[in-house]
């Protein structure tokens, strides 16, 4: 046989796809797992929303929560003092870090709560920069 006679007996092979017995579950069962992830996503997108709004809000409008007080409730003063110990760890952990960089005299803690959320907003804005020069260059 010539390549004359093989490529065309090849083209006209391959250009037609059998079709499946079951290419209707096929799509079924890829339409659902297609729309369960997208659920999931949404909540978690929506769940991520309401809590950074709240933080915002409350950061914007300077509503001091004093959780620890006296004058709060059991629970209350729980938690707050369990999200003070955090929030100190967490200084802590960053103070070392900064430490480890050779940025010891950089002191977190007399930044302002909404010094330290532009700070963040900035850093999260210049990866979203990053990331979308990394994506266009794929593209």
């Amino acid at each position: 046989m010539s390549s004359d006679e093989f490529d065309p007996m090849i083209e006209r092979l391959f250009s037609r796809s059998p079709q499946m017995a079951d290419a209707s579950l096929f799509a079924a069962e890829v339409e659902t797992k297609l729309q369960s992830s997208s659920r999931v996503r949404t909540v978690a997108l929506t769940v991520a929303g309401l809590i950074g709004g709240v933080i915002a809000v409350r950061e914007t409008t300077r509503v001091d929560v004093n959780l620890a007080g006296g004058e709060a409730p059991v629970a209350g003063r729980a938690i707050g003092q369990g999200l003070q110990s955090a929030g100190l760890n967490v200084q802590d952990a960053i103070q070392s870090g900064l430490t480890q960089f050779g940025l010891s005299d950089v002191a977190l803690g007399s930044m302002g709560g909404m010094q330290l959320f532009w700070i963040a907003a900035g850093a999260l804005i210049a990866l979203a920069a990053a990331g979308l020069m990394k994506l266009s260059q794929e593209i």
